[in-house]
Parts: C-alpha cells; structure tokens; sequence
C-alpha cells in the first residue's frame, strides 16, 4: 500500500484492526466521512491522525472512529463509554457559537438534546466550534499552498473572533477564496487533504477549541 507523502504507516490503520487493543488508551468518535464508504472513512481517519500527530498527540494509541453524522457519533460514544482502561472521547461540529468551551455538555444539550451519559465528563466531549471548516479557515498559508494560483487569501473570514462566525459564512468563505483555482473546496475529500496538511500551532493560537482538544488528548492518551 503506497503511504501519502507525510503520513507515518502506522497512522493508517485502526489500531483495534489487527488486534492490537492492548495499545489503545482511547477512542475518538468523530463526526465526519460517508460511514457506509470505507475510502471515505479512511481519508478522514488519516487526516485527523496526521493533524493531531503533528499537534503531538499519541495518535498510535487512540483509537479514531469517523462515524458519519453528528447523531451517529454522538450514538456511537454512549456504546463506547465504559469500556475498561479506555478514554473515550466524542469530537464533533459545535454547529453554533459556544457559551463556554470548557462546558461543552451545556452546548449540546441546549442545542441538541443530547444527554450527557452517566460517569461522563465535560473532557469526553469536544468541539470543532463552529465546524471544521474554521479550523480550516484558520490556516491560509495551507491554503494557499494547496490550491496555488489563484487564491483569494482576502475573501478567508477575519481571525478576530473566527469561532463566533456561522458555519455557512465561513464555509462560503472558504468556496469564494478557491472559486479561481484550478480545484475547488468542497466538503469531503478535499476538506480532509486540506485538514491534513494544517499547521496546528497556528490553530492553537487563534480556535481555543482545536487548543483545549489537543491538550485534552496529549494529556489522556500516554
């Protein structure tokens, strides 16, 4: 199997896929991909491996479960809590702004219903706030790199307060800035290239949710 340039083998695959429980010190349950499309699952697996590795995380002992829609994630993280020695986490779009990003439980429970499970607590839960396309949106120097010629760097939303910004403007955005481009950004198999390739420390100084993610697993997955 040929490796993308940049991404350690090891990254690849689900750590669970070949029997390799005894390593995982968590599971993630992402919001994301097509969940009945293994391609898909895989390019979204291999990019939050590759960002949250270059980010420092342990991504050789987490688990990643890129689980489709919001709900089936927010499903697949209740069948998952309790499972011996194991952090599990639910990592999913905020959708809107957040009250407070250290309370996510709130957030989703205001807007979605969802019932924080027994036992669990607010570190399991972690928010892409308002979408991962402002974590993209963040980075224009990766932008510019992967679409080239062409790229409207001053059509990407202001940094000031970017998680504030509706996730339709700032996808927009992101589409007006690479409408002249030999690609365009669309949702899906685009995004997770782009999402690979994201320098995290500049995350980290502007999305105080991608900071809290990344310290929440850097600090639960040794």
């Amino acid at each position: 199997q040929r490796v993308a340039k940049g991404i350690q083998p090891w990254i690849l695959v689900d750590p669970w896929r070949f029997g390799r429980k005894s390593l995982v010190r968590g599971i993630l349950c992402i919001e994301g991909a097509n969940k009945t499309d293994s391609a898909s699952i895989r390019r979204c697996r291999e990019a939050f491996s590759k960002l949250f590795a270059s980010a420092g995380v342990q991504v050789n002992k987490l688990r990643l479960l890129p689980c489709g829609s919001r709900n089936d994630a927010f499903g697949t993280f209740r069948s998952k809590v309790g499972e011996e020695g194991v952090f599990v986490a639910l990592l999913v779009d905020s959708e809107d702004a957040v009250a407070d990003n250290e309370k996510p439980w709130d957030h989703l429970h205001l807007r979605d219903g969802w019932q924080r499970p027994e036992g669990v607590i607010d570190k399991q839960a972690l928010l892409m706030i308002a979408c991962m396309e402002t974590w993209i949106a963040a980075d224009a120097l990766s932008l510019r790199k992967h679409f080239g010629q062409g790229f409207k760097e001053k059509a990407l939303p202001s940094l000031h307060d970017l998680e504030k910004k509706h996730r339709h403007a700032v996808l927009d955005c992101l589409e007006k800035a690479a409408k002249d481009c030999r690609s365009q950004y669309t949702k899906g198999d685009r995004s997770f290239q782009i999402l690979a390739d994201l320098n995290p420390e500049v995350l980290t100084k502007h999305l105080p949710s991608f900071e809290r993610t990344v310290r929440i697993l850097k600090d639960k997955i040794k």
